[in-house]
């Protein structure tokens, strides 16, 4: 693909992509600059979708002249155009030039507690919004409307958040044509009916609401209308979209609050009496700077829970709960394997064994106690276990910390490992240990691979430009089918994960296509073919309701919700739930690690391990 800038032309590679949402790719092209393509009516993601390609047609109409008259003046947090991209005689606009922010992250990575515990402080959190809150107060006075403002649009490096997707801004005669379900203030919204209906343009009030909704989950790892709600009077039931048309949110009586979120009780009662009024009363406004300003948090001595409290909420409690060692519910037998003040950082069955790392002091450890390396935690950082040895990559090196030997060191774009085995990519090549050296598995496409590998074949997908491409490969041989057919789905692929068992894998992911984000499963066997599938929009009340909390096992899946285990299995192309284990409620919840052993289920917590025995 060819593109000009400034009269210069340009060629766009497939291995250049830095991401594909659902209007434009983006891509890499060098010197600190990345340019953004809109979409044709004709691309690929598109085909035999022909209300996403008139609306490519009408972005494209508009962007002519909307492009061309972008505010210059804007705060210098906003990733704005500094340069059009066109077609070679320079009159059609196709896009546009910006500058990159390197080594950051999506706002939504820190609403993810997993996230946050790899070293991510809740001052931090507030230092990131107070820089943000300063940016969007700029916007405002330069006369611009951020619009379709969410987690998906902001990028945070160290504490700094950018803004990006500028192009979709409200400005002069221009409006903003889309939003994101999640975060689209209900005011804009049809009041009545069970769906979300778009009425009015988007304003700076509705900007703020995003931001608070932004904040609110940031904090406590739940947004507004989290949780399940469950009214006794079945006359009262509304789907999950419909409570914020109902301002049903997390601190109404009949709301279930969500087993992974942090209690909002350790927020202080000036920012949730906020909160309240802004999505039970329909308070609007710019978010007053003071409330983030003195928020301040604390780890209480005794309980070390961090709260922003003058006082530790959990320690006014007159009766602690003793801890677990053995507990029997019904048919349920749960033992405490191992429990730590710091965090599990990932676990793994290798052979008959569960194995785990932790982090602990200052210190990385294995789970019989050594101490493989010290240090501060870095979000980062990626973690694998292979055998005794402990994997740890971050930006393109791979560190083996063995057992009584030197470090060694690989280069690598992405990897994973098994019992057997080390996998990696690097340099369009996907490769795994040989008893020579590095041993050659197949192609695939450079900086672009995302791949999972179990304890007999491994699953990848690759998606750039007009490329999209998912695969399996043999854990011992060489070669790779690129041939598997997933269910078609556009958009922009935000998280996705695998799990294996010897003749299955469990594929998930979640994507954002036009303001909605779902969450879907497939079930591919060694050979490529799709057993069967399934997808939700996210937030409905499912075992799919997060990628989390998933265990294959046999033909069957395990998987953590907040109510208990639920086994889920492939029938006529779809995938049904079996059986229930409310017993195990206590135990796990959505965001639970479940790991299948002889001895029962490990779960993994962020602070134990317990192992569960199920009577049948």
């Amino acid at each position: 693909m060819y593109i000009y800038i400034n009269g210069n032309k340009i060629h766009l590679d497939p291995s250049q992509s830095l991401g594909k949402g659902g209007e434009a790719d983006v891509y890499d092209i060098g010197n600190g600059q990345v340019v953004k393509v809109f979409k044709t009516p004709d691309h690929p993601d598109y085909q035999g979708l022909p209300h996403e390609q008139q609306g490519a047609r009408d972005r494209l109409a508009e962007h002519q002249q909307k492009l061309r008259q972008f505010p210059q003046n804007l705060p210098s947090r906003t990733i704005k155009p500094d340069a059009l991209v066109t077609d070679r005689s320079g009159k059609t606009v196709l896009g546009y030039r910006m500058q990159r922010v390197n080594n950051a992250q999506l706002l939504l990575k820190y609403s993810d507690r997993k996230f946050r515990q790899s070293g991510i402080s809740p001052q931090t959190v507030v230092r990131i919004f107070q820089d943000l809150h300063q940016t969007v107060a700029g916007i405002h006075a330069c006369g611009v409307v951020i619009g379709d403002f969410n987690d998906l649009n902001v990028l945070v490096c160290n504490t700094q958040a950018y803004l990006i997707d500028a192009d979709s801004f409200q400005y002069g005669g221009f409006l903003c044509r889309v939003f994101t379900a999640r975060f689209v203030d209900p005011l804009l919204c049809e009041p009545q009916g069970t769906t979300l209906v778009w009425q009015h343009p988007h304003s700076k009030d509705s900007d703020w609401y995003a931001f608070i909704l932004m904040l609110m989950q940031c904090l406590l790892f739940v947004d507004p209308y989290g949780g399940v709600y469950r009214p006794k009077a079945s006359t009262q039931r509304l789907p999950h979209e419909a409570r914020r048309l109902h301002r049903i949110t997390v601190f109404h009586p009949e709301v279930v609050y969500p087993k992974p979120a942090i209690p909002y009780k350790v927020l202080p009662d000036e920012l949730l009496h906020y909160f309240h009024c802004c999505f039970e009363n329909d308070r609007r406004g710019e978010f007053p700077r003071s409330l983030l300003d003195n928020l301040q948090w604390t780890t209480c001595t005794n309980c070390h829970l961090e709260h922003a409290r003058d006082r530790c909420p959990n320690c006014t409690q007159l009766t602690p709960t003793p801890p677990l060692s053995i507990l029997v519910r019904g048919t349920v037998t749960a033992t405490r394997v191992f429990s730590t003040q710091g965090v599990i950082l990932f676990a793994t069955q290798q052979g008959h064994q569960l194995s785990w790392l932790y982090y602990e002091g200052e210190e990385f450890k294995r789970e019989d106690g050594t101490v493989v390396l010290t240090g501060e935690l870095d979000p980062q950082l990626q973690f694998r276990l292979h055998g005794k040895t402990t994997l740890i990559g971050k930006q393109g090196k791979l560190i083996a910390l063995h057992p009584h030997q030197s470090p060694s060191y690989l280069a690598v774009e992405t990897f994973d490992a098994n019992y057997d085995s080390r996998y990696w990519t690097y340099n369009g090549q996907l490769l795994r240990d040989g008893q020579l050296g590095a041993e050659y598995i197949g192609d695939v496409l450079p900086n672009q691979t995302q791949f999972w590998v179990g304890s007999h074949f491994g699953f990848g997908l690759y998606r750039a430009g007009n490329l999209n491409v998912a695969f399996v490969f043999d854990a011992k041989r060489q070669g790779i089918c690129d041939r598997v057919k997933l269910p078609t789905w556009s958009g922009q692929l935000i998280d996705a994960t695998c799990s294996f068992s010897s003749d299955r894998c469990w594929f998930f992911w979640t994507s954002q296509q036009e303001g909605r984000r779902i969450n879907r499963c497939a079930v591919i066997h060694p050979n490529g073919t799709v057993e069967a599938s399934t997808e939700i929009e996210f937030g409905d009340r499912s075992w799919l309701a997060t990628l989390e909390g998933k265990c294959a096992a046999n033909h069957f899946l395990f998987a953590a919700t907040d109510d208990g285990i639920v086994r889920v299995e492939p029938y006529k192309s779809q995938i049904v739930t079996t059986k229930e284990f409310p017993d195990t409620e206590p135990f796990v919840n959505t965001n639970s690690q479940i790991v299948a052993s002889q001895q029962g289920l490990y779960i993994i917590n962020p602070q134990e391990i317990l192992l569960l025995k199920l009577l049948n």
